[in-house]
C-alpha cells in the first residue's frame, strides 16, 4: 500500500489529486486537470476490469490506466474487449499502448 501511495503522488504532481471520491464508495487513484489515472499493479484481470469501470465513470476527461510492463497486452485486450478510448501505459510512463473505441 505504502509504494501504491508513492506511486500516485509521483503521477498527480504538484496540482494534481489523489484518491477521489467517486460515486458507490469508490475512489479514483489520480485526477489531474483534464486526466483521470488508475493505477492496477496485481494484474489480475478482474482488477483490471474494475479500474477500467473506474475510469469509465468519469466522461469528459481523458484516461490513463497505469499497470506494470509485463501487464501491458493483457490490459490492453481487456480494454478492446469493454471498448473504451484509454490510453494503457507502464508504472513509470515511458511505453505505452493506446485503445480507440
Amino acid at each position: 500500500m505504502e509504494r501504491h501511495r508513492q506511486i500516485q503522488k509521483q503521477i498527480a504532481r504538484k496540482k494534481g489529486k489523489i484518491e477521489v471520491p467517486l460515486t458507490h464508495k469508490r475512489r479514483l487513484d489520480v485526477l489531474r486537470k483534464k486526466k483521470a489515472i488508475e493505477i492496477e499493479r496485481s494484474g489480475s484481470p478482474e482488477r483490471i476490469v474494475k479500474a477500467l469501470n473506474r475510469l469509465k465513470s468519469k466522461k469528459t476527461l481523458s484516461k490513463e490506466l497505469r499497470v506494470p510492463q509485463w501487464d501491458l497486452d493483457k490490459a490492453k485486450e481487456i480494454g478492446k474487449k469493454k471498448k473504451m478510448r484509454v490510453v494503457i501505459k507502464n508504472i513509470s510512463g515511458t511505453k505505452k499502448r493506446v485503445i480507440e473505441k
